[in-house]
């Protein structure tokens, strides 16, 4: 298992429009195969910035089954708009 962390800075002003947009698409991320858990969580001090959690199977799963898929459009569509700029996206394991 793997955990997808993506450091997402969102424009200010706008936190309330995007937590709507990403439980809009939630769904599409969590239902995505070899996806095994969902969280985003969001900066007490820092009211803009957000921490979306994705434990997958592998890297290969988020990968070919999520990022080079129409649902990775479909999740970018709905929540790229309220970035401030692109996410820093990284895998992690437990040691």
């Amino acid at each position: 298992m793997v955990i997808e962390i993506a450091d997402i800075e969102v424009v200010p002003g706008a936190e309330e429009d995007f937590t709507l947009a990403f439980r809009g698409v939630r769904d599409v991320l969590a239902s995505t195969p070899g996806c095994r858990s969902v969280r985003m969580t969001y900066g007490i001090e820092s009211p803009s910035r957000f921490v979306l959690l994705v434990e997958w199977d592998s890297v290969q799963a988020h990968e070919e089954n999520f990022r080079s898929t129409e649902r990775f459009s479909t999740w970018r569509a709905a929540i790229g708009p309220f970035f401030a700029r692109p996410p820093l996206v990284e895998h992690f394991a437990d040691l």
